[in-house]
């Protein structure tokens, strides 16, 4: 333990076992089909597909997707390189609860230090947010992201990324809606000005890897999370049947998808957000890629009266995307002495 700053060192009911079980269930979904769209059948069983994995596993990895290898492999080349940079370049870009966007390695997870680094970038440049998280606070603030001077070409490379991953979560989403019975455009509404983010992260080799987590234990709280991942792997899925934890070995080509917080609320917990985490190497450094779809910021959650109904009625009060995530932002930059907010908070009790 004299190696790792006891600010890392999770519970030791928290901690990673050395052996792990490797997910065989998780689904692996080809889209193939949504390129040739007027194929009926074809399509009909991408849809039951996409509906059992979300509501078995709330995991899946496609391939098949229409996202070029070249744009995945210039994103990696320069997520590489920045990371590469000494402390002080990267700290020009350092992140703040002014500046929510940029280089960041102190991001705690249920008070936990996580062991890796993470560039974050917005989509929409600036996004328009509640300037607080207070309920009657009216004030909106804007946040902007913020590029490094080296490697020159991360910005363009990480715009060019981010239209292939809207243009995928779009599709999915599109998936999503048609196996719940609603019309495939059903989820456009809300990301007309979305606060979605893409997330580059990057993992050191750990000492104690048995002791440490690249990123704790969570659920995504936004609506979809797409996830490329290198070859040296490490994430993590509850298993729902049966709570155990299972090691996602990414198929060649693949991206995984898992079903964030969001979407539980609206689908009214049809389909549910899994927990998940990333264990660390203790040999070698991992990258990976996260889009995190997240709707526009004055969206009210709750579930889509479609799916509620006297029999079933809904499961959650409705609450706004644009206090939730600001005050979930706050919370990275400082330890909390509650729980930070979650959808559970929401839950209406029977």
């Amino acid at each position: 333990m004299g190696e790792v700053d006891p600010a890392f060192i999770q519970e030791p009911e928290h901690r990673p076992k050395i052996s792990y079980i490797e997910g065989q269930g998780i689904p692996l979904i080809d889209l193939s089909p949504i390129h040739s769209p007027d194929n009926v059948s074809a399509i009909e069983g991408l849809v039951k597909e996409i509906g059992s994995a979300c509501k078995e596993w709330g995991f899946f990895q496609v391939i098949n997707h229409g996202v070029p290898l070249e744009k995945r492999e210039k994103i990696y080349s320069a997520s590489r390189k920045f990371s590469a940079l000494s402390v002080e370049e990267k700290s020009k870009v350092r992140k703040s609860v002014k500046k929510v966007y940029g280089h960041y390695d102190n991001e705690h997870t249920k008070n936990v230090k996580d062991w890796r680094e993470v560039f974050d970038f917005t989509i929409n440049d600036p996004v328009t947010v509640p300037a607080s998280p207070e309920p009657d606070d009216e004030e909106v603030t804007e946040w902007k992201n913020q590029w490094p001077k080296y490697p020159p070409e991360l910005r363009e490379v990480c715009q060019e990324y981010t239209q292939e991953m809207v243009k995928l979560a779009y599709k999915l989403m599109e998936l999503i809606a048609l196996s719940i019975g609603l019309p495939a455009d059903r989820f456009h509404g809300f990301f007309k000005d979305q606060t979605s983010y893409i997330r580059l992260n990057h993992y050191n080799p750990c000492p104690a890897p048995h002791l440490a987590l690249g990123l704790g234990r969570h659920q995504d709280s936004g609506v979809l999370t797409i996830l490329n991942e290198d070859d040296v792997g490490g994430l993590e899925v509850k298993r729902k049947t049966d709570g155990e934890w299972v090691r996602v070995k990414s198929a060649p080509d693949a991206y995984i998808i898992n079903i964030g917080d969001t979407t539980q609320v609206w689908t009214n917990d049809k389909y549910e957000s899994v927990e998940h985490r990333v264990v660390v190497n203790s040999e070698r450094e991992r990258f990976s890629i996260a889009f995190f779809l997240h709707a526009s910021s004055y969206t009210m959650v709750e579930p889509l009266e479609e799916l509620t109904s006297e029999q079933n009625p809904a499961k959650y009060r409705a609450y706004s995307w644009g206090k939730f995530i600001t005050h979930r932002k706050r919370s990275n930059f400082q330890k909390l002495s509650v729980e930070n907010v979650q959808i559970s908070h929401f839950k209406i009790s029977k």
